[in-house]
């Protein structure tokens, strides 16, 4: 996949062991073989390039942190800064305040970053220059970019984000402003394409994990009692899959690729009260996407950033199997917990930690060689680079015929559909 390159890159890096331009990732690395290199997309394999494009002694960077609370934020903005400053000799990096509210001029002025201040950062949960949801007045935006004369600006969010940093790359562009725009894929959810797992995403399934144990224990210590656990996942279950597998303690777990029915012999509501009656307890998890059908004709409207808002499941479903097992006549003890925003603020473990440094320092490699309009990817071990257009055009789902899903329904003993 061709990356955009600002010009010519002149300048000496001072990092010795650099990669190539020539060098890539395929997309797929287990092909048929009758079918080798079709339909299979090569990537640009990230890291440090041997010539930059900016000038370090000259050159200014911002960071920008946009949408909802991922663990690991301030990890990505501690090694954006100690990459720039430890390896390039960068000394002027910018945090944005308040998401891309903070490129216009008329809001909070940006914090310069100094070494005291992204000290212990990474121990915190959230993010310490703010986030909001919404799009960005482009023009005025770059006005302001261009008249503190930042060179780099990291963009860590979502797809909406990443196309609104194609925005401001291409204004840029168009004003023959020199500004690399690089980005940090940032969805606690798991699903971006491209991507084998991303930051966040592990601690989630840990503080998940945490509170299913809990929830477990409130409905096994009394006679029938249900607990239902509501976790994230807009259009992906890969946070209450994980988090399934892992407590192995979960009964039944309902995810937005596997459409389900409530009522009938085979529907969810008939599968849990035979469990009741069988063991006289259930932990459930769903995800905050999954069952919208059953919603219909509920408009939630959209969020700020034009995102559409979904309804609310949990509450849904915890009323439906209130009001079952109240026409059967089978007293139930419910117990319904939904921790979303606990797990969203949560500090990330060592694990993701490390994933964050990585995405980190290959963001800065692209953007110091003069590489714009890519978010960094992540693939078979490897980091590369990904057109944003590209990234944002894709969704990656649960492969409900996978490994994955196959290991829910060993865990569980669901059956494979509520029909």
């Amino acid at each position: 996949m061709n990356i955009t390159q600002l010009g010519e890159a002149r300048f000496p890096s001072p990092i010795k062991r650099t990669v190539s331009d020539n060098l890539s990732v395929p997309e797929h690395i287990i092909s048929n073989k009758q079918k080798v290199g079709k339909n299979n997309l090569n990537f640009e394999l990230a890291g440090p390039r041997e010539k930059l494009y900016f000038d370090p002694a000259k050159t200014k960077a911002g960071i920008v942190t946009c949408g909802g609370l991922c663990p690991g934020l301030n990890d990505v903005i501690r090694s954006l800064y100690l990459e720039l400053t430890h390896a390039y000799d960068v000394h002027e990096v910018y945090g944005f305040k308040w998401g891309y509210k903070g490129l216009l001029p008329e809001n909070d002025a940006p914090v310069k970053l100094t070494a005291e201040f992204v000290d212990d950062i990474h121990k915190e949960g959230g993010t310490v220059i703010g986030t909001s949801r919404g799009p960005v007045d482009v023009e005025k935006a770059v006005d302001n970019l261009v008249k503190m004369g930042i060179n780099i600006l990291f963009t860590i969010g979502g797809d909406g984000t990443q196309r609104g940093g194609n925005a401001l790359f291409q204004e840029a562009k168009k004003r023959g402003h020199d500004l690399s725009v690089v980005g940090i894929p940032k969805t606690i959810d798991n699903d971006v394409a491209f991507v084998s797992r991303t930051f966040g995403y592990l601690t989630a399934v840990e503080e998940a994990c945490q509170v299913l144990d809990r929830a477990h224990i409130e409905a096994r210590s009394v006679e029938n009692g249900i607990s239902l656990v509501k976790l994230m996942g807009r259009n992906a279950g890969f946070i209450a899959a994980g988090a399934t597998v892992a407590s192995q303690d979960v009964n039944f777990l309902l995810v937005p690729e596997v459409p389900f029915k409530l009522d009938g012999e085979g529907g969810f509501l008939s599968v849990l009260k035979k469990r009741i009656l069988d063991r006289k307890h259930a932990l459930i998890v769903v995800a905050e996407g999954a069952g919208q059908d059953l919603l219909a004709g509920k408009d939630a409207g959209r969020d700020a950033s034009g995102n559409l808002l979904l309804n609310d499941i949990g509450i849904f479903l915890r009323d439906e199997i209130v009001s079952f097992f109240k026409n059967e006549k089978i007293p139930v003890v419910m117990r319904y917990i939904d921790p979303s925003y606990l797990i969203r603020s949560s500090p990330a473990n060592a694990e993701d930690s490390i994933l964050c440094d990585l995405f980190a320092r290959n963001a800065v490699h692209a953007a110091m060689a003069g590489k714009t309009g890519l978010v960094i990817g992540y693939l078979h071990d490897k980091f590369i680079h990904v057109p944003i257009e590209l990234m944002a055009s894709e969704v990656k789902e649960l492969d409900t015929a996978g490994f994955a899903w196959r290991a829910v329904l060993a865990a569980t003993g669901q059956p494979e559909r509520f029909e």
